[in-house]
């Protein structure tokens, strides 16, 4: 497996010698500071008369002072304008359970609390990954898990409520049977905040320091109406059919217009001061008040110049508004100035403002203006003013739906055993009444999903920023057909080294591959340091392994010269000294460090290092390389542990000096080591059966070292403050969080402000800054390959013959967010087998996730490509049936075929009844010509339904 000529090599290594080693590091890393999201202030401002006012705490956010950030206005470029905990990945219950035949459980748990829990088995997005998703309502929330499906082991209740830390019952769970339980659940979701937002505009003149007066202005000036064009059309109320916002669209009581628009399936209304009714006898403007004051997030649009007084919250006396978002416009660059301001107690939200906050491009003015203030509105009710009282709500209906159930708990209605497994095999003596059970489980869900869009209160399905829109996670097609299994690999410049079960190869995009080492060589860990000119391996397992220290300059020169391809035998010279026996081993990251590797053979900890290498005084230049870069390295110390570490990850200090530390985890806890003294100390316990440990990522906070501690489901971020005489100062920190995967990852990375977690079958990513959830992407038999630089993985596209796809899948193509089969790379298919599956390797260049300007990527396998089309009122249509009537038998054959598809029983395809054939599609609301269109941009999408002819698909 070589080249065709030295030439194309030597072409090939120019390209590792154009990469600067240390790209992106701190990036990377997850090197960060939380000023970027504004810092907390006291606001104290002067009324009309002079008297000083308090207005609280609020976090002001005015665009980064980074020195680091030298955008320009109009010039910089980004790629972290996401919603943060979107619908169409949150609403559980409706996505994947409402319409579907699905189990609900009832119980109480030892504190004598009742809960219940809904579990279906569902394919995603018929990538043919199985999948159980579970959701556990509680008084204090929902928990939302997926667990693996496995057509062996039946998975009980039982192991479902282990996996969410809830093991032990006053009453064991039961299952409930009736259909209305779907109703009662769906409200229950709906407690997790709307799906429609009301957004106060406020107009200020120049000068104007009181609420009265702002609220005082009848009409505003043109730059404030080309504002209002910009977020959205102007409306008229009476007769308004779509989401009001609580105006009056039938008597003009609240106004006669009112601009509103669709984001990414999200309408929204706003309360503009203008147009709220004006009364020239109420100073105060009550009726404009009642509104503008009762929302939590509200636009101040001030005139003047940037100079002049500027508003501050107490201007406005509202205890429910709790974000402001003050807009200026400036003439002479037709541009916009934005600045947030939060109360305190709202967690922080992107995405962060730039730097300076000045905005040229009006598009993306709006697009970011809308993205933040939806972002702002869903972190404020985790505030404790709304989250005490959403808790106090959703224990209220859980208790009042577990009386209204507690009769029946002798009666058929519940089931009787404790832990029945998840979808079981009903008795052929049952199976003609299971199967009626589950028809009209069904159809009433069905008849809920429609209901429910029609009122459009539909979470958004089809949400897709624009056309064109390339999303950072979005991945290029790296190598096609890797026939190999991969081990371990690292970056090298553009290329890929690659361990295999075929020896060790060296990858690039569109050449082919070269081997490094033959397969005798058992490489199972490796690090390829180029500013440093190592290569770095942990090689076979067992009494057996060793680490191994190669020059990368001269693996690259055996390359260039097609020298015999390296063996074991020919790598001994290259073993480090007391490494024998090694499981384990961990380098410091920090490009500006002393290169540091800790070994780990057992419980055993070996300091590395790399020798000094002084400079000549006289000529400047470095003593010339030892013939064996293991001359190079020095023994430091050993430390001892009580457990052998399943995780280490090293912690520079800032000294650099005697104050670094290695993290390790090991039965149920993450220590801290000290690599001058070897003392450990407790960072994190964890209070769980079993312990899952992922890793320990080494992130920065304006220069001070912090963990993300990953295990299970859990990623918490912990604060480490450096050794002081003797221990580190480990205590709970004001910044301290941590969120919980949808899935158990086996991977997590982070590259700054996304977090992607990797399982065997998905990538997750959130933002490190707060946890929320940007994407979900579905990835058969995902492999994440390397990650230290660029993020490579290898994944599975399964392409069938066009004979096994059915209008499930037809449905799925047009599914948001979301890989489908059709997206991978094409294969040929093989007439014998009817199926071939595909090994591709895919890139995701850190340069996308950090920002920096990049071509296009090639064909993704995470992101397809959505295309809606436009009606001609400008308002996206859904489809929608107009009986809700099907016969007995078609009824039964929906629910007989869901179930055998849910259980893998169902090979052929799933034909249309007569009553999906004879759906037709009609408008979700039509707009008055007299009203004017109302804009859906290129951003807003539909929600999608599937007609009850049809099982819908996950």
């Amino acid at each position: 497996m070589e080249l065709s000529n030295a030439e194309a090599v030597s072409t090939r290594f120019l390209g590792l010698t154009q990469r600067s080693v240390s790209e992106d590091l701190g990036c990377r890393r997850g090197e960060f500071s939380r000023k970027h999201y504004g810092s907390v202030e006291l606001l104290i401002s002067s009324d009309a008369d002079g008297a000083i006012q308090r207005a609280g705490r609020f976090r002001v956010e005015n665009g980064s002072t980074d020195e680091n950030t030298g955008y320009t206005p109009g010039t910089w470029h980004r790629t972290d304008v996401h919603l943060e905990n979107p619908e169409y990945y949150t609403r559980w219950y409706f996505k994947y359970f409402l319409g579907k035949v699905h189990q609900n459980y009832i119980g109480t748990d030892s504190e004598k609390n009742p809960f219940f829990l809904s579990v279906v088995l569902s394919d995603q997005n018929n990538q043919r990954v199985p999948q159980y998703h579970s959701i556990l309502w509680r008084k204090t929330g929902t928990q939302k898990i997926c667990l693996p499906y496995s057509p062996t082991k039946t998975l009980s209740v039982k192991s479902i409520l282990s996996a969410m830390s809830l093991e032990k019952f006053e009453k064991g769970p039961r299952e409930i049977f009736h259909p209305d339980i779907q109703k009662d659940l769906l409200v229950l979701e709906e407690q997790e905040g709307s799906v429609n937002f009301k957004f106060g505009v406020l107009y200020a003149k120049d000068g104007q320091l009181t609420d009265d007066e702002m609220f005082s202005n009848e009409t505003g000036s043109e730059s404030f109406q080309r504002f209002l064009h910009l977020l959205g059309d102007t409306i008229t109320l009476k007769g308004w059919t779509g989401y009001r916002g609580g105006l009056d669209t039938k008597n003009d009581t609240t106004g006669t217009f009112s601009i509103y628009t669709v984001y990414q399936g999200h309408e929204i209304m706003f309360h503009v001061s203008t147009m709220l009714p004006y009364s020239r006898e109420n100073k105060q403007q009550v009726e404009r008040k009642r509104h503008i004051g009762n929302d939590i997030v509200t636009i101040v649009f001030q005139e003047g110049e940037e100079t002049a007084p500027a508003f501050k919250p107490s201007m406005i006396r509202s205890h429910f508004t709790h974000i402001f978002a003050l807009v200026r416009y400036n003439k002479q660059n037709d541009s916009y100035r934005l600045k947030i301001f939060s109360e305190e107690s709202v967690p922080l939200f992107g995405p962060p403002l730039p730097s300076p906050p000045v905005f040229t491009n009006h598009q993306e003015f709006r697009d970011f203006v809308l993205v933040k203030l939806i972002n702002g509105e869903k972190a404020t009710l985790e505030t404790p003013t709304f989250s005490q009282k959403r808790q106090r709500t959703l224990d209220m209906l859980i208790r009042s739906l577990y009386q209204d159930l507690m009769p029946d708990l002798h009666k058929n209605m519940l089931n009787r055993r404790s832990f029945s497994d998840v979808l079981p095999e009903s008795p052929k003596s049952t199976r003609k009444k299971e199967e009626a059970r589950q028809a009209e489980f069904v159809r009433l869900g069905q008849a809920l999903k429609l209901k429910t869009g029609v009122k459009g209160d539909t979470p958004a399905t089809l949400a897709t920023t624009s056309f064109c829109k390339k999303e950072p996670w979005e991945s290029q097609s790296f190598c096609n057909n890797f026939p190999h299994e991969v081990v371990c690999a690292d970056s090298w410049g553009q290329s890929l080294l690659v361990s295999t079960d075929a020896g060790v190869l060296l990858i690039d995009d569109g050449q082919t591959a070269v081997q490094v080492f033959d397969k005798t060589l058992q490489i199972k860990q490796m690090h390829v340091l180029e500013a440093l000119d190592y290569l770095i391996a942990r090689t076979d397992k067992g009494k057996d392994s060793r680490l191994l220290v190669f020059r990368l300059s001269s693996v690259q020169k055996d390359i260039e010269t097609k020298q015999v391809i390296r063996s074991k035998y020919d790598c001994r010279e290259n073993k480090l000294e007391r490494t024998k026996g090694c499981h384990l081993y961990a380098i410091n990251t920090h490009h500006g460090s002393e290169l540091r590797i800790v070994v780990a053979i057992r419980n055993k900890l070996l300091l590395i290092t790399k020798k000094y290498n002084p400079c000549n005084s006289l000529t400047g230049s470095s003593p010339p390389l030892s013939e064996s870069p293991v001359e190079e390295f020095q023994y430091i110390r050993e430390i001892c542990l009580s457990d052998p570490p399943v995780v280490m990850t090293l912690v520079d200090g800032p000294t650099e000096d005697s104050d670094n530390m290695i993290c390790v985890a090991y039965r149920h806890q993450f220590d801290l080591v000290n690599e001058s003294t070897g003392e450990s100390y407790r960072l994190h316990h964890i209070e769980a059966n079993k312990v899952n440990f992922v890793a320990a990522i080494d992130v920065y906070e304006d220069g001070e070292a912090g963990l993300l501690l990953c295990y299970n489901y859990v990623c918490q971020y912990r604060k480490v403050y450096p050794f002081n005489g003797g221990s580190p100062l480990i205590q709970p920190s004001a910044y301290d969080f941590h969120f919980c995967w949808n899935q158990v990852p086996y991977a997590v990375v982070c590259a700054f402000p996304y977090i992607l977690a990797f399982t065997t079958d998905s990538i997750e990513i959130r933002l490190v800054v707060n946890g929320n959830l940007v994407h979900t992407a579905v990835v058969p038999e995902l492999q994440l390959v390397a990650s230290r630089s660029d993020i490579y993985f290898k994944a599975t596209a399964a392409v069938s013959g066009s004979s096994h796809s059915n209008s499930k899948e037809i449905s799925s193509r047009s599914s948001p967010q979301t890989p489908t089969a059709y997206d991978m790379s094409e294969c040929s298919l093989s007439s014998s087998e009817g199926e071939v599956t595909c090994k591709n390797l895919y890139k995701i260049p850190l340069s996308n996730l950090v920002g920096r300007s990049i071509e296009r990527p090639l064909k993704s396998p995470l992101t397809p490509k959505v295309v809606t089309t436009p009606t001609s009122s400008g308002i996206t249509s859904l489809p929608v049936t107009h009986s809700l009537s099907l016969s007995r038998m078609e009824i039964k054959e929906i629910a007989n075929r869901t179930r055998k598809e849910l259980l893998g029983l169902l090979d052929e395809p799933i034909p249309k009844t007569e009553g999906a054939q004879k759906q037709k599609k009609i408008p979700r609301r039509q707009s008055d010509p007299k009203q004017g269109a109302v804009r859906s941009t290129s951003s807003d999408s539909p929600s999608s339904l599937t007609s009850l002819g049809e099982i819908m698909p996950s």
